[in-house]
């Protein structure tokens, strides 16, 4: 559904995307993570038509972001971090502008209507968008995605500030539309995107640096086997058996966590299996297993290790200079405030 090729954006000496390449399957949920400055922006910016590359294709079903803007544009729905929401519109007002400007050809009020309906905004269609909550305001702006019933949803950051409970009602919206929809969704929140992904594409520096479902990365990223093991017992002994087991390279005791028995975790060696060893041993000594995971690497893990730079730092150092200049243009903005203020306060004596 979505393709892109060697897709590689400068600005000026600045290299934000370097060369990646990736698809989405139709109907899929791709999560799309970075650290911040990672090229994510850039690339979704891209994806949408807002920018344009340097060098690269991006197609949207067939269709050429370039060469048919006009095609590839309607079979995409984009969410942004800011929803671009018209504050005194009502909701109805600005759904309807919206379907206006995309030309949409389908039954304007069976439409609107229904989209209201899955995104849970149908009650609060007549009310002006600056009285809404933070949560309304952001399903308000997945609404607008959703005109004209494009095949790919892009949705960048779509629950930022929102309370958990917002949260939750809009990832169950998020994958309801999974399943009529292609969605591509970026988020800081490695939870949300397991919890809704079926695969994660990682880029760092502007490079792709994975690209997978969070089980397989984990098993790619991890050469070793870690176990968490609950045995019934006293601790010395289950030590002194497991211990000689060849093969653990680690073992560590976690505590009793149930009444006359201990929790473990241990390491095994790459490409070593030691449940089969284990279980004999401490079936011979008398020491039943009552449970046994394996742990594997969680998202985080994931996202950690595949973008942390040399010697293992994850953030590079920041220009002074750019210090500097964020630090002046933040002077700036505060005076430019105060005078307003002032302005204003002289305005209302008045």
């Amino acid at each position: 559904m979505v393709e892109i090729k060697n897709l590689t954006k400068k600005y000026g000496s600045h290299l934000a995307v370097d060369n990646i390449s990736f698809t989405v399957k139709q109907g899929e949920i791709l999560g799309f993570l970075g650290p911040n400055g990672a090229g994510k922006s850039t690339t979704m910016n891209i994806l949408t038509g807002y920018l344009s590359a340097t060098s690269g294709e991006v197609s949207v079903d067939g269709f050429n972001i370039l060469d048919n803007p006009v095609e590839a544009k309607k079979k995409i729905g984009y969410l942004p971090e800011q929803p671009p929401l018209y504050m005194d519109m009502t909701v109805r007002e600005y759904l309807d502008f919206v379907y206006d400007l995309k030309g949409v050809k389908e039954e304007r009020d069976e439409h609107i209507n229904k989209i209201c309906e899955t995104v849970q905004i149908s009650h609060v269609a007549d009310r002006l968008i600056a009285n809404l909550s933070k949560g309304y305001k952001q399903r308000v702006g997945l609404a607008q995605a959703m005109i004209g019933n494009p095949e790919v949803l892009i949705l960048d950051e779509p629950t930022v500030g929102l309370d958990p409970k917002q949260i939750i009602e809009i990832r169950s919206v998020i994958k309801q539309l999974g399943k009529e929809h292609t969605v591509i969704l970026s988020s800081h929140i490695l939870q949300e995107v397991n919890a809704l992904c079926e695969r994660v594409i990682i880029i760092n520096k502007g490079k792709l640096v994975a690209s997978d479902t969070p089980e397989s990365l984990a098993k790619s990223i991890s050469n070793v086997n870690k176990f968490q093991v609950r045995i019934a017992g006293e601790e010395r002994k289950v030590l002194d058996v497991l211990e000689p087991i060849k093969g653990i390279k680690y073992l560590k005791s976690l505590g009793r966590k149930e009444a006359n028995s201990i929790d473990f975790i241990l390491e095994a060696e790459p490409d070593t299996d030691v449940r089969i060893p284990m279980f004999y041993a401490l079936a011979e000594a008398g020491l039943p297993i009552l449970s046994l995971e394996l742990t594997e690497l969680s998202l985080e893990d994931i996202f950690l290790e595949v973008t942390k730079g040399q010697g293992g730092k994850i953030f590079e150092e920041v220009d002074e200079s750019e210090i500097d200049f964020v630090n002046q243009s933040a002077e700036e903005t505060e005076e430019s405030m105060e005078e307003s203020v002032a302005e204003a306060e002289e305005g209302a004596e008045q």
